[in-house]
């Protein structure tokens, strides 16, 4: 009987009934960069185990890419993972990228991707990248999709700066981070991804410990949008920044879906700034703000989601200081929506009684065109024991308050005030 030894690299490039190249794993190389280099355009395997790396992997060209089980360590915290450039149709499949212990806090990406078509990251964990940029980032992207990944402990300590703006003029402490950001991308895909948030939660021992919210900068005049409570007491109440998603970009971005996302102990659930959005079927539990668009953001489809444990609002529509007269805000639908617990996430101690579920407010400033044309039909409120909010429903008044607005077959559970400040257009 003849005996045949192969290879552990041989065998972990097995696929189905035949092997691939033996080239093609990162076993037969020195380093991930060198088997990438080697291989222009072709998938390379990355078997299991611990990889680490001092500097950032680099994917360019057309086709190819990196597909796991191994686990990436990046030692270097002022390095990402992977930068993605200049590339069409590369695959990120089935890794795990990490940072080890005192090196989790960054402010850089883990992943990084500039000026890529067709994109695909898949199945890929991301865990303790603690960074106040996009843990998955995306810049001037089409046609890309990020699926069924996991993105766990994302958030970092950080000062957001706000001294160079006129409408604002302060810089505070804040707890800061996103999972997943898109700028100046189209025709994305964001599905099925797990992101959660399990160490910054707002707590008040958590506020305490890193003094968050208190200024540390100040103009010697007031931000033109600042109220005077705030600029006198030096603290915002807004430390919790970032989100688990966020598209930004409106007059560049367009036809993004955010679809059957799971979201946990974000500081916003969903950042909307961008027109043609479908935002579907997702769940958003425990952020202070479970969803809004603004900033003119157009024909955003928000459907079917479930809101849970938010604090300040499940969802929000209204302008903001990126709007403008070529960039409003409206001809949206807000549909079938299921809002339960409102009121009783962990952030609920820091917005009280006052706030509602669904917000549609005024701008920020006095040139911010209104929020026209939101159709808001076949939502429910759901409330079990005595609600913690006033109204379900806050429309903001005023010569720029929102303008054709109808609601129907919505069953909103009154709050201490009521259904809603104003009387529901329909």
């Amino acid at each position: 009987m003849r005996l045949f030894l192969l290879s552990v690299a041989a065998i972990l490039v097995m696929s189905g009934s035949q092997a691939a190249p033996a080239s093609l794993s990162v076993a037969d190389h020195p380093s991930i960069q060198a088997a990438l280099d080697a291989n222009p355009g072709k998938l390379v395997h990355l078997p299991p185990g611990d990889y680490e790396i001092s500097a950032k992997i680099r994917l360019r060209g057309q086709g190819g890419g990196l597909a796991g089980p191994g686990r990436i360590i990046q030692t270097n915290p002022d390095q990402p993972h992977l930068e993605i450039e200049d590339a069409a149709a590369v695959e990120v499949r089935d890794l795990t990228l990490t940072r080890p212990e005192g090196k989790t806090e960054t402010r850089v990406e883990a992943i990084l991707a500039i000026r890529c078509r067709d994109l695909v990251i898949e199945n890929v964990r991301v865990l303790d990248n603690w960074s106040n940029a996009g843990t998955i980032s995306l810049r001037d992207c089409r046609d890309a999709r990020i699926s069924r990944c996991l993105v766990r402990n994302y958030m970092r300590i950080s000062i957001d700066d706000r001294t160079r703006s006129e409408d604002w003029g302060y810089a505070f402490r804040c707890s800061d981070g996103t999972a997943i950001s898109l700028d100046r991308s189209s025709g994305c895909l964001i599905e099925g991804n797990r992101l959660i948030e399990e160490r910054l939660v707002p707590t008040r021992e958590v506020r305490d410990q890193y003094g968050l919210g208190d200024f540390v900068k100040k103009n010697p005049v007031k931000g033109k949008i600042v109220n005077d409570v705030m600029w006198n007491a030096d603290y915002t109440d807004a430390w919790q920044q970032g989100s688990a998603i966020v598209v930004n970009a409106p007059k560049d971005s367009t036809m993004t879906r955010v679809l059957g996302n799971h979201i946990e102990n974000a500081a916003q659930g969903i950042d909307i700034h961008s027109d043609q959005v479908i935002v579907a079927n997702n769940i958003v539990a425990n952020a202070f703000i479970g969803m809004k668009a603004m900033h003119g953001s157009r024909n955003v489809l928000i459907t079917g989601n479930q809101f849970l444990r938010n604090s300040l609002w499940a969802i929000g529509l209204m302008p903001g200081t990126g709007a403008d007269a070529e960039n409003s805000d409206g001809g949206s639908i807000v549909a079938n929506n299921l809002i339960s617990g409102f009121g009783h996430g962990d952030a609920a101690w820091i917005w009280g009684t006052e706030r509602s579920p669904f917000k549609f407010d005024n701008g920020q400033e006095a040139d911010d065109p209104p929020l026209r044309d939101v159709l808001v039909q076949g939502n429910v409120v759901d409330c079990i024991g005595e609600p913690r909010y006033r109204y379900a429903v806050i429309i903001a008044g005023g010569q720029d308050g929102p303008q054709g607005l109808r609601f129907a077959d919505n069953l909103f559970s009154p709050g201490t005030g009521g259904v809603a400040n104003v009387a529901l257009p329909e």
